[in-house]
C-alpha cells in the first residue's frame, strides 16, 4: 500500500513540474528592458486582442521565425531572427502587434519567441 502511494506521489510531482513550462500564443505589444507585453485573448466582436500579460525575458532568449510542419501539424522554430529583440520588427511594433508563440521555462522566463510572418496578398490586377 505504501509503495502505491509513493509511486502516485512521484507521478503527481513529475506532472506538476512538467506543467509549469508552457507555450503561449498571442500578439506582442511592447518590448522593454527585459520584459515583453503580450495580448493573449482575441475578441471577435471588436477584432482586437485583450487581456495583456507582461513576461520577463531570459538573457539568452532565442528569437526565431516560426514555421509550420505539415507532417506533425505543429509550429516549430525556423531561422533565427537577426538582432533578436533589437530587430526592427520589435522597435517599430504596429497597432496589431507581432503574432508569436512564446515558450517559457519552469521559472516563467521567456526562453524562445517564434515570430509568424504573414505574406501579403497579391493584387488581382
Amino acid at each position: 500500500m505504501l509503495q502505491k502511494a509513493l509511486c502516485a506521489a512521484v507521478v503527481v510531482a513529475l506532472g506538476v513540474s512538467l506543467a509549469t513550462a508552457e507555450e503561449l500564443r498571442g500578439s506582442i505589444k511592447k518590448v522593454q528592458k527585459g520584459k515583453i507585453t503580450v495580448a493573449m485573448k482575441f475578441d471577435k466582436e471588436t477584432k482586437k486582442f485583450t487581456e495583456e500579460k507582461t513576461l520577463k525575458v531570459a538573457k539568452n532568449v532565442k528569437v526565431v521565425k516560426a514555421k509550420f510542419n505539415k507532417e506533425t501539424m505543429k509550429v516549430e522554430a525556423g531561422d533565427e531572427l537577426e538582432g533578436g529583440l533589437k530587430n526592427k520588427r520589435f522597435t517599430e511594433i504596429g497597432e496589431r502587434g507581432i503574432f508569436a508563440t512564446i515558450v517559457t521555462n519552469d521559472d516563467g522566463l521567456v526562453t524562445e519567441i517564434r515570430i509568424f510572418e504573414f505574406r501579403k496578398k497579391k493584387s488581382k490586377d
